[in-house]
């Protein structure tokens, strides 16, 4: 048996690399919203082009820059084209669409929405409670599972441990390559708190079985038992979603491209936190709480 947690230390400074870099860019610059969340239009349009003519983003882009605000660059998938700009109604939408029909070939509309600052904000709000609301759930179904409050409150330090490495990132992203996040983002992260406490769990699980199983036992042996017993499958089963996700991102189009990517983060973040920070957090509890009973005596 490996005794992983003697080197726990090791496994909260290598969190530490990265935690405080994203705290620093989330305060300093926090994050950059997409339409979804700052409200505005987004066009999605199919073009054919003429036998003479081939399309060019370059040209698309100056063509609906001489009708609207763009939001950001306009994202291409084969000849599908995602146009993300300041609100505009249905008659600038027609002239858009004549002007690119004009100069280029057929254009075909497969997606018009048009959201409101109001409808922005209320979309922030409402995610800021669905991340509250269901990591109030996990704590509370884990705690109850397990019958102590420690499982509940290192499985969501571990939760939330994935998911500000992921956010922090994006915050990264947004400064050097200017991501934005949009209500795509909002799926992956509330994804990566499934996937991170499924995982933790099962590392959990072992442990409260094998406690039963060897009662003599320490505290610290029974966690280490649980990592390796668990570890070899956490890795194999986080191995085909990263290959699948990683595959997904190199060949998939633009407009799933941060989705894919925050998954892929959050999956590698979950991999490593279920074992190397929900584990050794039960540890530092239980060290923690021998400390304060030897004191009081």
């Amino acid at each position: 048996m490996i005794n992983f947690m003697k080197y726990k230390t090791l496994y909260f400074l290598f969190s530490l690399l990265f935690l405080i870099p994203s705290s620093f860019f989330l305060i300093k610059h926090g994050l950059k919203p997409a339409v979804d969340f700052t409200g505005g239009t987004i066009l999605e349009i199919s073009i054919t082009p003429k036998e003479d003519q081939e399309l060019s983003l370059d040209k698309i882009t100056n063509l609906v820059e001489d009708t609207v605000i763009l939001n950001q660059a306009i994202q291409q998938e084969n000849n599908i084209f995602v146009i993300k700009a300041q609100q505009f109604d249905q008659e600038t939408n027609q002239a858009i669409k004549q002007t690119l029909e004009d100069q280029l070939g057929e254009v075909e509309e497969t997606r018009f929405e048009t959201v409101g600052p109001t409808m922005g904000k209320e979309l922030i709000k409402k995610t800021l409670i669905g991340v509250f609301i269901a990591a109030g759930f996990i704590l509370v179904f884990v705690a109850t599972r397990f019958k102590d409050k420690k499982y509940g409150i290192c499985a969501i330090l571990a939760m939330l441990h994935d998911t500000f490495i992921t956010v922090g990132i994006f915050s990264y992203l947004g400064v050097t390559r200017g991501v934005e996040v949009d209500a795509l983002f909002v799926t992956a992260i509330l994804t990566i708190l499934s996937f991170s406490v499924h995982d933790t769990i099962v590392v959990y699980d072992r442990i409260r079985e094998s406690i039963k199983l060897y009662p003599r036992l320490s505290y610290t042996d029974l966690v280490n038992k649980a990592v390796t017993e668990t570890l070899g499958r956490s890795v194999n089963n986080s191995l085909t979603i990263i290959f699948m996700l990683l595959a997904l991102y190199l060949l998939g189009g633009d407009t799933t491209k941060w989705f894919v990517f925050a998954l892929l983060i959050g999956t590698i973040s979950g991999t490593y936190s279920s074992t190397f920070t929900a584990a050794p957090l039960l540890v530092l509890w239980e060290d923690l709480k021998a400390k304060h009973h030897t004191s009081k005596v």
